[in-house]
């Protein structure tokens, strides 16, 4: 009897340790709101501006779409299970506005060059927005 009910208290102990750090909140989406989020990316320089500007950019495209960022990037993968809401012209307008509007405020706050975020908005109206988004590291380590 003794050993069943240290069982039930090493349970209740167990239990109460996992409530504690989180296990009722497991599972559940971190997504935040696209129209009311910004980009906390901690990188430093031009690489981070960058980053911080296709992470606002996709901010930006999905609250244009009324979704979640997260939404949007599975929707540009082919391998997605997900049906796509929205056809690729208008996914292709909502990220290179969002990006666009990304650059602006980037050198508005003086995040962004002028040189570099002309080149972006180069980049931005010419290059496939899929190559865009996936290679968002990339394109920041391109820049000086």
């Amino acid at each position: 009897m003794r050993m069943v009910g240290a069982l039930f208290a090493a349970a209740a102990i167990l239990v109460a340790v996992e409530l504690g750090t989180g296990a009722i909140t497991f599972g559940r989406s971190l997504s935040k709101p696209a129209c009311t989020t910004h980009s906390s990316y901690p990188g430093g320089g031009v690489d981070g501006a960058v980053q911080r500007v296709v992470i606002d950019g996709l901010y930006g495209a999905a609250c244009e779409l009324g979704t979640t960022r997260e939404e949007l990037v599975l929707s540009l993968s082919p391998s997605a299970k997900r049906k796509i809401r929205w056809d690729s012209a208008t996914i292709e307008r909502a990220v290179r506005a969002g990006l666009m509007r990304s650059i602006d405020e980037a050198e508005r706050r003086g995040t962004l060059p002028g040189v570099v975020a002309s080149a972006l908005r180069a980049v931005v109206q010419h290059a496939p927005i899929k190559a865009l988004v996936e290679g968002s590291a990339f394109l920041g380590g391109l820049l000086p």
